[in-house]
């Protein structure tokens, strides 16, 4: 018998598959010119004079300087700090100066060759710890892009009343989001004027807002377009706003059209980067271990200009407890300004460096107590009733012990934690081993009273010939949108899947429906287009009384209802619900409508002679809401956790001077198929009232866990509690060393 096929299959994948997929490289530009850009050679320094060799023959070339940006030169985002391009001042190292244009790619770039800048250097700020001491100016008045406070309860009484307090202090690195397709954009004028770009991104509009405000153009004369986009995670939310100014402003000058495409050297060493973070922790405990307080302290280092960082931060901030009840909590959180290329959004931003802190402190805890880590997570968890640091009482969805158990149970972690303490004390095996857990929450949409204020629009289209379109802005980056979108609105319709296309990202077709980030498109977005499915419904019921049940039936239905016009068209706005309320000055109230929840056990062994880690299995369950399609959830868990694996173990971004000294994939490793291990994947439902069928939010969430298991895994199989990510060899190696009571081990 033939195997059924489950899940919604991805109606892009076959033009992927076969190679016909174009991507912002594969779109033809007749008589169009290449762009390049160069940048500062130094991390912090006055622009004294720009000089072009008088020998190279420039009247091949177009050239762009920041006087020649016809509106404000600035990428207008959350703050409008940033330049287009550096205008008398650079800030960090490899910003964007001069933008060059050639018919031929080669010779663009060896004209950058040409091109000398000089520069009067000035004291750089290169870490985050020399910026909050503020003794060189980098951002006025103290160095500091935003600060986040959250209080609860009398934190400082109850930390002088607890039977014990831990503290600890944790660090995490950059990381690089490694997308399959590197930055890329196409720009050109249509003879009416409007302003046309077409590239790889995640969010038209932001695109749209940054070129009207760089080009003193109305909405309506700024166009632009997704083309396939080979991956984002983040990576391509704001910096395609950069590169489309780019393009865009050679564009203009040269009076043709103009591609830029970065190689994976510039991507890398120029474009944002996951910030990263010191957090400190300070822990009140009864001697059973119930928490009493939280005094959390988080510094992140936002680079030289504002991008993202303020909600990076804001999202940090809100999820540095970890999902556990406690009565007394503090969070101090901190974004600072430093003369390092910016960085931005990255799969969880914001999360997962605080996260990383709150689930490994436990194992730091269980040492003071001599008690089980796992025995502290049960008792602490959030449950249904339970009240956050922010007063925000979770009434619905809440999976976290589901979660939890379901992954101790199917990753055997206390037989297996006994079994390895038993192979550890033989010297007769090559490796010890070791098995960590870890739990997380995160939640799903914007912050707060974000939503409210995108105010997101979704339609939907019967078109004369039969055809329902859906109308978004929402951009498929291989999260499977476009499949999630076809499923969702042919389910509410109750017509076949092939009946419904998803109109393409194109801010001259489509609504505004936010941007494709923070864990939204499923559960806001997809929320919209189930309602613009209903009423579509309804107005199709009202007619005829049923359903139509074939293509004909539904074509003959269409230009009834349609009449002259050439579609039937309805539209949903996003309405915030009444009883979800925020304070975005006190951080008081509920974050987020809910909560995704995710648990992972890390099985691993570590060489003795080499101490290399070595990732044996991995075992995570999600709580998801409701999953649309099982299949695509499985493909987010598995490539969020696997990039986790690589935040973990291997990505290890080097920087001096403030310049990535590994731009390369052969030097900055990140996880192939080799370093990943066999993935249990486990969904647990738990339905979400407001969510379309009862689902939340899954991209993000499996970033969140997998590093403090495998931290605590390495813990188990060696004693040492490695602090800092990535654990490397030299590092395991560095901690025996420095550790007397290990050297024998």
């Amino acid at each position: 018998m033939k195997k059924k096929r489950s899940g919604v299959l991805r109606p892009e994948g076959p033009d992927k598959l076969r190679g016909l997929a174009r991507y912002v490289d594969d779109l033809p530009f007749p008589g169009g010119l290449h762009g390049a850009t160069l940048r500062s050679t130094v991390p912090r320094g006055r622009i004294r004079a720009i000089r072009f060799d008088p020998d190279f023959p420039w009247d091949e070339c177009v050239t762009a300087t920041a006087a020649d940006i016809p509106g404000q030169n600035c990428v207008a985002l959350i703050e409008e700090d940033q330049p287009l391009l550096a205008d008398g001042e650079v800030r960090h190292a490899m910003e964007p100066i001069v933008l060059v244009a050639h018919a031929e790619r080669h010779r663009v770039y060896e004209a950058l060759g040409h091109i000398h800048v000089e520069y009067e250097p000035l004291e750089p700020v290169l870490s985050m710890e020399d910026a909050l001491e503020a003794k060189v100016p980098v951002r006025a008045p103290d160095n500091v892009i935003k600060r986040i406070s959250i209080d609860k309860g009398d934190v400082d009484g109850a930390l002088a009343g607890a039977d014990v307090v831990v503290e600890g202090e944790y660090r995490v690195p950059h990381q690089e989001q490694a997308y399959i397709e590197n930055q890329g954009m196409t720009a050109r004028f249509e003879e009416d004027g409007t302003l046309l770009v077409e590239g790889s991104l995640q969010c038209p509009y932001y695109v749209q807002k940054a070129l009207v405000r760089a080009f003193a153009l109305p909405k309506e004369k700024v166009r632009v377009v997704q083309a396939t986009t080979g991956g984002g995670f983040g990576g391509k939310e704001e910096y395609p706003s950069m590169v489309a100014g780019h393009a865009a402003l050679l564009a203009r000058k040269a009076g043709r059209p103009v591609k830029i495409v970065y190689d994976r050297t510039e991507d890398m060493v120029a474009t944002t980067k996951r910030h990263p973070a010191r957090v400190r922790h300070r822990t009140g405990l009864t001697r059973e271990g119930k928490l009493v307080a939280q005094d959390i302290d988080v510094l992140m280092d936002g680079g030289a200009y504002a991008t993202l960082s303020p909600v990076v931060l804001s999202r940090g901030a809100l999820h540095a407890t970890g999902p556990y009840e406690c009565p007394n909590v503090r969070v101090r959180a901190c974004m600072v300004a430093t003369n390092t290329p910016p960085n931005g959004a990255f799969r969880g931003f914001g999360a997962p460096q605080t996260l990383f802190a709150a689930e490994l402190h436990w194992e730091r805890i269980a040492g003071a107590l001599k008690k089980d880590a796992l025995r502290l997570r049960r008792l602490n968890l959030v449950r249904e009733g339970s009240e956050t640091a922010t007063g925000q009482v979770l009434h619905e969805s809440v999976g976290a012990r589901d979660v939890l158990e379901a992954v101790v149970r199917r990753g055997r972690y206390s037989e297996k934690k006994r079994e390895y303490a038993r192979w550890n004390r033989s010297r007769r095996h090559p490796s010890w081993r070791g098995i960590g857990v870890s739990v997380c929450h995160h939640g799903a949409g914007f912050t707060g009273s974000g939503e409210a204020f995108l105010a997101s629009r979704v339609a939907l289209a019967l078109t004369r010939k039969g055809e329902i379109r859906v109308l978004t802005s929402s951009t498929e980056i291989g999260q499977g949108t476009i499949a999630a979108f076809t499923g969702l609105a042919a389910r509410t319709l109750g017509v076949p899947e092939e009946w419904v296309t998803i109109e393409r990202a194109d801010t001259g077709l489509v609504p505004d429906s936010g941007p494709t980030v923070a864990s939204r498109t499923c559960m806001i977005v997809g929320g919209l287009v189930e309602r613009a499915a209903q009423r579509l419904r309804e107005r199709i019921l009202e007619s005829t009384g049923r359903m139509p049940s074939t293509r004909a039936e539904m074509v003959r239905e269409a230009r009834r209802l349609c009449g002259r016009e050439p579609a039937l068209r309805v539209e949903e706005q996003y309405t915030h619900p009444p009883e979800i309320r925020w304070d975005e000055e006190t951080y008081r109230g509920d974050a987020y409508p809910v909560y995704g929840y995710g648990a992972t056990v890390v099985d691993l062994e570590v060489d003795r002679t080499t101490f290399e880690v070595r990732v044996r299995r991995l075992t995570t369950a999600v709580d998801v809401g409701r999953a649309l399609s099982p299949r695509l959830v499985e493909g987010q868990v598995m490539g969020g956790v696997t990039q986790a694996l690589g935040y973990a173990l291997l990505e290890n971004a080097d920087y001096h001077d403030g310049v990535m000294q590994n731009p390369q994939l052969t030097n900055y490793l990140i996880p192939t198929a080799l370093d990943t291990p066999p993935l249990d994947v486990m969904i647990v439902q738990r339905p979400y009232s407001r969510g379309p069928l009862g689902a939340k939010g899954v991209g993000e969430l499996p970033m969140d866990i997998p590093a403090p298991a495998v931290a605590a895994a390495v813990h188990d199989a060696t004693g040492l509690l490695l602090t800092e990510l990535p654990i490397l060899p030299e590092r395991i190696l560095e901690a025996f060393s420095s550790d007397p009571a290990h050297r024998q081990r």
